[in-house]
């Protein structure tokens, strides 16, 4: 505890989803202990990341590119379980078997510049004054809703991913779903066999792509995310650069004229969406399918966002301030960039701590 209230560790960890974790086993392999040399701040309820709140229909066996955590294998998953009760069991078997000690639920509320070189990371379980922040904070609690005419006037009920309870709910509706990522196609796919009517729009024709996703796609649609990033520009989807993976539901869809899709509505009326064309669709429910943003307002003291929106990033660090490294954020945004993030983050900051003793 230092002369301001506030208790010094060496590392802070917000988030404990797969790169909050990633982050925290790296940090625990070379030599630091959790709970006193570093602590782990979640403020999700249970274990499982944004993974826990997926909706149940959203089984095992529909994820696409689950990586195992580092040193911890998941296996014998039964693919018809929820993914959210697969993942949740998942991650808190690798919690307590690495001893991670997360803490849960924890707010951080902001991370300030502290004296001596420290960062001041508030939150509600106190004030903590660390050396290196990781931050792992994810998507999910900041859904992106679109802002079009009239959309306050909709007598239907609008919601989003976020809120998304599984297709049941949408029997017999006339639905719009509004999306062309994967989430987008998934939910209506699946709403499609429930509904009365589906209408698919989104803003830019879909790619759907053949072939297998192999390294090297993958190392060109890392590349092309990284670029983003280190320019300080805000990171795009993963679908604007990967396109959709042309599966054997997609086609059969495509056949059946589920994914028959329209250009985006200009407007929202009491009874549907509006094109000023003067094409109109009845609906009962509008689906926002688009997307989330990165969880990133208690950095905002900092001051590491650029003129483009976004925080420039070399690797995992961010330009402004060599403390801070953002582990799930743009090219590390996906389960296996999140572990090699952790890892890379790690090393950065174990290079910083010996750089720069702590003050005794």
């Amino acid at each position: 505890m230092n002369n301001f209230g506030a208790r010094d560790v060496d590392v802070v960890v917000v988030g404990a989803g797969q790169a909050g974790l990633s982050g925290a086993f790296h940090l625990r392999r070379v030599g630091l202990v959790p709970g006193r040399d570093f602590v782990v701040f979640d403020h999700s309820p249970e274990p499982g990341g944004a993974w826990q709140f997926r909706w149940p229909s959203l089984t095992y066996g529909k994820v696409h590119g689950m990586h195992a955590l580092p040193g911890m294998e998941l296996t014998g998953a039964d693919d018809a379980r929820p993914s959210s009760e697969v993942i949740g069991e998942y991650f808190a078997a690798y919690e307590e078997r690495f001893d991670l000690r997360v803490q849960r639920p924890v707010d951080v509320a902001a991370v300030r510049a502290d004296e001596g070189g420290r960062l001041l990371v508030e939150t509600s379980a106190g004030n903590w004054s660390a050396r290196a922040l990781i931050n792992a904070t994810g998507t999910w609690d900041r859904p992106f809703w679109p802002r079009y005419r009239g959309q306050e006037s909709f007598r239907g009920r609008q919601l989003h991913t976020a809120d998304y309870p599984g297709p049941k709910e949408f029997a017999g509706l006339r639905v719009v779903v509004v999306g062309g990522g994967a989430s987008g196609t998934q939910h209506l796919l699946e709403i499609a066999e429930h509904a009365a009517e589906t209408t698919w729009v989104t803003r830019r024709p879909p790619v759907f792509r053949e072939g297998p996703f192999d390294e090297n796609v993958g190392r060109a649609v890392v590349a092309k995310v990284d670029e983003r990033v280190r320019l300080g520009l805000p990171p795009q989807s993963v679908v604007s650069v990967t396109g959709l993976p042309l599966n054997d539901a997609l086609r059969a869809a495509r056949e059946r004229g589920i994914l028959d899709r329209l250009p985006m509505f200009d407007r929202i009326t009491p009874t549907g969406v509006a094109w000023d064309d003067g094409r109109t669709v009845d609906a009962d429910v509008i689906l926002w399918a688009t997307g989330f943003r990165a969880v990133l307002d208690h950095l905002a003291p900092l001051r590491l966002r650029e003129p483009g929106g976004g925080i420039a990033m070399d690797g995992t660090r961010a330009v402004r301030d060599e403390r801070v490294h953002l582990v799930g954020y743009g090219p590390s945004a996906s389960t296996i960039g999140a572990n090699r993030a952790g890892r890379a983050a790690v090393r950065e900051i174990k290079e910083l701590l010996e750089r720069a003793p702590a003050l005794v």
